[in-house]
Parts: C-alpha cells; structure tokens; sequence
C-alpha cells in the first residue's frame, strides 16, 4: 500500500484512491483500534468538517469505522479546523478529527487526527496508525459497538474560546472588518465572532454550496475581498483559508500582508511586554530571509522548522516557544490554541490596531522582504523529478550562483503532486535564473 499520510494527514482527490469511502471506513476502524487502548472508560471521538459536498460521504464512513471499534462519535458538522483541536481537549475525547484538505478545491477532501491533548499527532503515531489500515483490525463485539451524536452547540463554544484570547476591556468599536471565510468551515463562526466583539462585520466567501470553498476567494485568492475593503473603505480584510487555520491580512489600501509580517509584529510586541518566550519565534524554511534579519536585530531568534504547521508546533512544545507559525498563514500561539487558528491570529491582529492607534497598512509592513520566487511544477505520483540527473544538476548549479547572495529551496508538496521551488536573493537577476532553470528541468523531466 502506498503512504497515506502526507505533512497533514491523508488527502487527495475525492472518490480517487487514497480518499475513498471504503478507505476512510478502514482508516477509522484502524485509528479507532489505536486510541482504544483502555477498556475502563468511554471512549469518544470529535468529527468536525469543512464545507465540501464530499464531507457528508467521509464524515459517515468515519463515523462507522470508529463506531465498529466502540468509539463513541460525537459529530459537530462544519468548524474550523482550530475548533477540533480545542474541543478534543475540552470534551475529554480520546480523539479528534477534521475532514478537510484546506485551501486545496472543492474536489480533494482530507483528513487530519488530533490526539487527547488537542494536538496534531507525531510521524510515529500516523505511521502505527497506517500500519493497522494495512493489517485490517478486529471489530468490537456487537454488545461494544459505539453511538453517534450530532452536537449543535459546537460553534458557539469555539466562539466563547475566540473571544477569550481577546483582551477583556476591549472591543472592536468603529472597527469596519471585511472577513472572507473561504466558503468554508468558518462561514459562520467568523462574521459572528467579530459581530459579538463590536465590529462593523462586511462578509465574503459566506454562501457554500459544496463547490465553491476556496474558489476565486479566501487567504489564496484574496482579490475580491481586497476589492470589498477598498470598496467598502474597510479598515482591514481577514482572509481565511477552506479550513480556517490560516490567514492572509489587508491593510485598507487592499494590499497583502502575509504570515511572515504578522509573526514580526507579534514577535516585537510579545518581546516588549516580555511575553514572548526564550525570545524565539518558530517558523519554516519557506519564510522570508528579511524577516531573520528583522528578529535578530531585535536581539531574538528565529528557529526553522520542515514545511507544516505540525512541525512548527512539535519544535515549539519542544523547546517550550509560544509564537510560531508559515508565510502562509499558519499562526500558532500556543497560550490560546493547540494548532493554526486564523480567525484568533486576526483577532490578535485587530487588537494590536485598537491598541496603538495605528492603520492596519502600518502594522503590516515590518520588515523588506529579500525578493523571493516560489513556482510550483506539477508530476505524476509515480514519477521521482528529484532524482533525475539534470533536474540535480541545475539545482547544483544554482546553489552555485546563489552562495553568499541568497538561498534556495527545492522540496515536494506534502500535500498536492508538486515540487515546489523557492529562491531568496537581492539580485533579482540571478533569482529568476535559477529559478526557471530548475523549472525547466523539472518540466522536461516529468513530459
């Protein structure tokens, strides 16, 4: 059997093998087997999804896979993928589950596991977890077969746990807050968030019909909603992905300021108010060399991590940091949640707005970012591009031209058929180059 488990649990397309019905039932009897480990106590499992017609199929074959192994399933329907995480841990679950694949189209679905503590599960538990999928597993006897329980107030408890990373005393007053919601999971909790702190709430993205989430919207496609703040004259856009775990910002001209300049303010003023732990911000190998230099001319660090907001979190609970996040939007505060939470990260956002007096474009913007080019080459999963002969010699060659001027970094998409690759360096020239060199060679490598 070929891997399941990429950098965030299984994905891919629905109805294509891995995402299919019957793998989805034989993944939930296999995880439901591995977390039932102690016959003393009720064992339950949390199910939330995002917005894709798909979900309804997953969301039923989990349910029985989970339920033929005595897990009890409590259902919540749409949340954002932070919403798992927390009520995993509040409900006392053994298990959490998100039926989701992000900002991928409406087409793919995906899967991914917290365990008891609220958290993403390690390469070594995802890697039992699909042994047990291989090996097939024993159902319970027909007196130990578990229940299924839809929970309707689900929302309305991430809400309060939103609302409480939020300073007491404040509130968003005056604020005019264009939130684009992806037509996914946070199409309700976001507008309603925001509307019960005081802001003046202009929704996008908040009519799914199964098909739309994150089409021509949300934190990938964020020009509509630029579109709305400008036309609306909004103060600032919050930008969700299909899952809401991540976050692309707009300043009230529209422009987009991405993860790596939100960590920088927060990172700054965590530092002044001593908040910030072991003056570490933990980030990816994808962030911008620009926002290195930032930190360490405030006397902090930056530690990187793989690709993956689980990563991130892993190198953090490790090493005791309460600020990570991507470029891309992931942020992760782990004094408020166990994972990526986008609305939360705006909510921040708004406060450090209201605090300082400052326009959002001004918070935006603190740090110049070292030019950058990411361009992503589509293969077929049986193809190897890195290991082709001159894919590796252009990748050499381009390490060469970038020495002491930039860096480079080539690596496949845990998530999508991709390789992915990036450069970083002042000249622009020499950027491109090596870039389009590597493309090319990848392209002819996989026709």
């Amino acid at each position: 059997m070929t891997k399941l488990f990429g950098t965030d649990g299984v994905r891919g397309t629905a109805n294509v093998h891995p995402m299919t019905a019957e793998m989805a039932l034989r993944i939930g009897a296999a995880v439901g087997q591995y977390f039932r480990r102690d016959a003393s106590h009720v064992h339950r499992v949390v199910i939330g999804k995002d917005t894709r017609l798909s979900g309804y199929m997953f969301e039923s074959a989990l349910t029985a896979g989970l339920t033929s192994t005595g897990m009890n399933v409590l259902l919540l329907g749409p949340v954002p993928t932070p919403a798992v995480g927390l009520l995993t841990r509040s409900m006392r679950a053994d298990l959490g589950v998100m039926i989701s694949a992000s900002h991928n189209p409406a087409h793919d679905n995906g899967i991914k596991f917290f365990g008891p503590d609220g958290f993403k599960l390690s390469d070594t538990a995802e890697a039992e977890i699909e042994a047990l999928v291989a090996e097939g597993v024993e159902p319970a006897a027909s007196h130990n077969i578990g229940r299924a329980k839809r929970i309707d107030d689900g929302r309305f408890r991430y809400i309060e746990r939103l609302k409480s990373s939020f300073p007491r005393q404040m509130r968003l007053d005056g604020l005019k807050v264009v939130v684009d919601c992806a037509n996914g999971a946070a199409y309700r909790v976001a507008p309603e968030a925001l509307w019960e702190l005081g802001a003046t709430v202009i929704p996008v993205g908040t009519n799914p019909n199964g098909h739309n989430i994150n089409d021509n919207c949300g934190s990938t496609h964020p020009q509509s909603a630029a579109e709305t703040v400008v036309a609306h004259g909004a103060d600032v856009g919050i930008c969700l992905d299909g899952d809401a775990d991540r976050v692309i910002l707009l300043d009230q001209k529209g422009n987009v300021g991405d993860g790596d300049q939100f960590m920088a303010l927060m990172a700054a003023r965590w530092a002044a108010q001593e908040r910030l732990k072991h003056g570490t911000l933990v980030a990816t190998v994808m962030s911008n060399l620009g926002l290195e230099r930032f930190l360490e001319g405030k006397g902090l660090h930056l530690e990187r991590t793989a690709v993956g907001d689980r990563y991130v979190v892993e190198r953090m609970r490790a090493g005791g940091f309460n600020l990570g996040g991507e470029q891309s939007g992931h942020i992760v505060m782990t004094d408020h949640a166990t994972t990526g939470d986008g609305l939360m990260a705006g909510l921040q956002f708004l406060a450090e707005m209201i605090s300082s007096g400052k326009p959002a474009s001004e918070l935006m913007h603190n740090f110049e970012p070292v030019p950058q080019l990411l361009k992503n080459v589509k293969f077929s999963v049986n193809q190897t591009p890195l290991e082709n002969a001159d894919v590796q010699a252009a990748i050499a060659q381009a390490e060469a031209d970038l020495v002491g001027n930039g860096r480079l970094l080539i690596r496949k998409s845990g998530t999508e058929p991709l390789i992915r690759v990036m450069a970083e360096s002042e000249d622009e020239g020499i950027l491109n180059a090596s870039v389009d060199s590597i493309v090319a060679a990848v392209e002819a490598s996989v026709l």
